[in-house]
Order: C-alpha cells, then structure tokens, then sequence
C-alpha cells in the first residue's frame, strides 16, 4: 500500500485554532499543494489561511473567478498529480456541482470542503444550518457513490482534513468534508502530532486511465508521465474512449464508480459509539448536533434513562447493516438536527423502530435542554 508517515508542516503541539483553519492544516499536513476558490462565508477563514501556508510550503493558491472555475482549477491540478482542495459554502457549492460530477466520471481525486449556511439561496451567510445533508450525496444527477464526512470539532476538522485526502487518493474520487459555520468559526484547543500517515495515489503511466475493476480503483497516469490520456465527461471505456450508445460500457463503468466505494464500507465508515451497551434509546446525531446530543445523552442518564448515542463521523456512503446492527435492541431513536430531519428519513429508511426527529431550522444550534426535554416528552 502506498502510505507512509511524514511529520506534519506545523510543528507538533497543542495550539489554539479555528475550524476552518484547523481544515487547511490538516489539508496542508495530507501533502495538499494547491488551493483553488471562491470567497464566501462563512467559508473564507479557509482560504485566509491555507493560502499563507501554501506559500510557506511550496504550493500554489489560485483565486477562481468563480466556484466554477476554481473547482475545474483543482480538477486540472489533480491530473498533474498534485493533491489539490477547495471550500465553499451552500451558494458557492451548487455552482460546483457540474464539475462534482465530471469528477465523479472521471475519477479525479479532490477534497471539497462544505462549511454550510443557513439556506436556501444566499440566506443567512454566517448563521449555521445542517440543510445540505442530501445535497452533498445526490447533487450530481445519476448514479454514483461518494463519501462525505462530518467533523464535531477543530481536532476533527485537522484530522478530517488527512483522512479526506487519503481517501480520495486511494478511492480516486472527490471527497466532501461537510461543516457548517459554527464548527468552521469555533475556537478550541487543537494537537498536532508527530506523525501523520498520508495515502499517494498508486501511480502507472502505462495503465489505463480508467477503471472497470467493480470492486477497486485503477492506478493513475498523469498528464505530462508519457501517458496516452483521453479524458472525457462522457461514458468512456477504461482507455478513455467515448461510447456513448454502448449500454454495456454504461452498465460496467456505472458498477465500478458505485463498487470501488460499496466494497470498501470497512475502510471508508466511521461510527462512534457511546453508552450503547445497555441503552434503550438511542440520539443518533453527526456534526454540531451531536455535541448537544451527547451531553444530553449523559443528562439523560443522570435521570436513569438508559440513553445510548451514535455519532455518524462518515456520513455517505450510509453504511445500512453497520447502524442497524449498532441500534440492534433500542426500542426508540432520537435525531437532533439542524435542518427538516434529513438523517431521520435515513434512519426510517434502515431501522424498523420509532424514529423521532428534534430539528431546528431557525438557523441556532441545538441544546442539549431541548434534546432532553423531547427525550422525556416521547420517551
């Protein structure tokens, strides 16, 4: 396998930091060389900061015209071999999405940092909200798989900033870490260590460009290795060919971009998991939420409910037999969420026990109080 460990660019420490800078640090210690985007809140702290670091470390930081253009920017970069991001928010991410899905085609390794906003349209620019949930799964239309992480914390969004890009490199596909405002602009202690292990993308100038494997991705050539590359948004054979009335090269090449994610769940899913060996409610909660979530489950707790919690770390590729065999005896699950109740349809869609949703939509996070007071009213 192609990992190795590197000590990170910042020197190993604890530090007091931001979400979204702690996101380009992490992005900076996974081997990220360039940067291409957009200002936009509540996004920006992220381009303040990778794009003094990129010059510190060699790289290069691009301003797009747009979200279009930066997005194709880090496209173009992927193909030289370099690890490239961007970040964004609701408004910059549904410029992105055609090239989301020219990525996904052409499966070109990226990380596309989500810090969302209170929505739709331009909404509210630096109020949180977690109503891009879906979108960051089926934004691009037809089928296709991609992973999408959730951090709760500055250590998690410097940590999901490495894991981001090891994913992407090794599954070669755009990766999503899906934030919202009040992760990116929270300040809290952040511990650099002194290693980190990072994943370079398996390399072979005389492979093709293009996977048909249905379990695994293909190696990578790279513009500018000698390599003979057609590289089209089109279905396309392992050579890059066009076949675009050819059902069969559809069917083979549609089972790899799902397969090369579906038979790696073990891998690419994370869950953690509290006070579940003998709860009998659950709060299954991702991001923000599930800070609320779990000191709730602990007050819960101290008033002799037996309340578990189930923290989503990866929340697509949704990973249906994990989460049911996790809740496998709960008799009721609770979903605090800022959004319409975007996880809760999920968890219906899975389990075959009450699911009951605690949402918020007035762009404000949700308290542990009111998660406990719902608990106890349905409980």
């Amino acid at each position: 396998m192609p990992t190795r460990k590197i000590k990170p660019y910042l020197p190993p420490g604890r530090y007091f930091m931001q979400g979204d800078e702690a996101v380009a640090e992490g992005a900076i210690a996974a081997g990220c060389r360039f940067y291409a985007g957009y200002p936009i809140t509540p996004a920006s702290e992220v381009i303040l900061r990778i794009e003094r670091r990129l010059r510190e470390v060699g790289g290069v930081y691009f301003q797009g015209e747009d979200e279009i253009a930066s997005i194709a920017a880090c496209i173009g970069a992927s193909w030289t071999g370099t690890k490239a991001m961007t970040a964004t928010s609701g408004p910059g991410f549904d410029l992105m999405i055609e090239n989301l899905g020219y990525a996904i085609m052409t499966e070109t390794p990226l990380v596309l940092v989500d810090v969302q906003r209170a929505g739709p349209s331009t909404g509210q620019a630096a109020r949180p909200s977690q109503g891009d949930f879906h979108q960051a799964r089926y934004a691009s239309h037809g089928d296709y798989e991609i992973i999408v992480l959730s951090p709760w914390s500055v250590q998690e969004m410097f940590e999901m900033g490495v894991k981001a890009f090891n994913l992407a490199e090794k599954f070669r596909t755009p990766v999503i870490i899906l934030t919202d405002e009040a992760v990116g602009h929270l300040r809290e202690p952040l511990d650099i260590p002194e290693e980190v292990e990072i994943f370079d993308r398996e390399h072979d100038p005389s492979a093709p460009p293009f996977g048909m494997d249905p379990e695994n991705p293909a190696p990578m050539p790279l513009f500018g290795d000698g390599a003979d590359l057609l590289i089209t948004g089109s279905t396309h054979t392992e050579w890059g060919l066009r076949r675009t009335r050819d059902p069969e090269t559809q069917k083979k090449l549609l089972t790899h971009l799902m397969g090369k994610i579906r038979h790696h769940l073990d891998e690419i899913v994370e869950i953690d998991e509290k006070y579940m060996k003998d709860a009998e409610i659950a709060l299954v909660a991702y991001g923000i939420s599930a800070r609320s979530a779990l000191e709730a489950t602990r007050r819960l707790r101290e008033k002799g409910i037996k309340a578990g919690f189930l923290r989503l770390k990866t929340i697509w590729p949704f990973y249906d037999e994990l989460i049911r065999n996790m809740l496998k005896g709960v008799a009721k699950i609770f979903v605090p969420e800022m959004n319409i109740g975007h996880l809760n349809k999920e968890l219906k869609r899975v389990l075959n026990i009450p699911v009951i949703s605690i949402t918020r939509i007035d762009s404000t996070v949700l308290t542990p109080r009111e998660i406990v007071e719902k608990v106890e009213e349905e409980a």
